[in-house]
């Protein structure tokens, strides 16, 4: 089950030493898990996920071993807001589904939304790998990433990687993110207003490109929603001849 910042913060729980009964973070506890959700967030949208561990702690202004103790390695916190993102994405995708009728409007509304958000920026790798080995196994299936990729262009693929078993949810929320995002496109295709050559691919690098990370926060809502007016017009079909 996905919760995302505090709701996740406040049902997080911490052994009592005795007998590794779980008990609720006490408040300062609490409020120092939120700020350090907050600084990686931030800190992984400006820098990317190879910030280090350190950075987070001092944008949260604790020590790097809250940090530790609340996120025993960076991939686990790295998992964290990837999959939050993640979430989130899926979430605005069924929402542009759910409340638009015109499939144009539907996939704009997805990516302007998204933008906005700043989501993009925090899209972890597998999401925006596109494969094109044939050998490599994928974790979707077949006939969803035929449907995905448009015709003559590079299937999108989750590339299989050596992982632990917890990182399966990983990959289980970026297949629901592909899924949306796929109807989502689909439908502006068969419309005939997407270009034919357009993929799921080329919508999620859009939402990763359109989302700058600029210290002036007017100046970088200005810049998203330029760049984005741009991309969608470069995403639209036109009439031949």
């Amino acid at each position: 089950m996905h919760l995302q910042g505090s709701s996740w913060s406040a049902a997080v729980a911490s052994s009592d030493g005795n007998g590794g009964r779980n008990t609720p973070l006490r408040v300062d506890a609490q409020r120092n898990l939120e700020h350090v959700l907050r600084a990686a967030r931030e800190v992984f949208g400006e820098l990317g996920y190879g910030a280090p561990m350190e950075d987070v702690a001092r944008r949260a202004r604790v020590g790097v071993g809250t940090v530790y103790r609340r996120f025993p390695s960076k991939d686990v916190l790295v998992r964290r807001i990837a999959e939050e993102e993640t979430a989130r994405l899926t979430d605005q995708a069924r929402a542009a589904l759910g409340q638009e009728n015109e499939p144009w409007s539907a996939l704009a509304r997805f990516l302007r939304t998204s933008v906005a958000s700043g989501a993009g920026r925090l899209l972890p790798p597998q999401v925006l790998r596109v494969g094109v080995d044939v050998e490599a196994e994928i974790r979707l299936p077949q006939q969803r990433q035929a449907a995905l990729a448009a015709p003559g262009q590079p299937e999108l693929r989750l590339v299989e990687r050596p992982t632990a078993p917890e990182d399966e949810p990983d990959d289980a929320g970026a297949a629901a993110l592909l899924e949306v995002v796929g109807q989502l496109v689909e439908r502006a295709r068969a419309a005939g207003e997407l270009r034919p050559d357009v993929a799921v691919a080329d919508v999620l690098l859009v939402i990763a490109t359109a989302a700058p990370s600029l210290p002036d926060a007017a100046q970088q809502a200005a810049a998203s929603a330029r760049l984005l007016d741009i991309l969608l017009d470069g995403l639209r079909s036109r009439p031949v001849g």
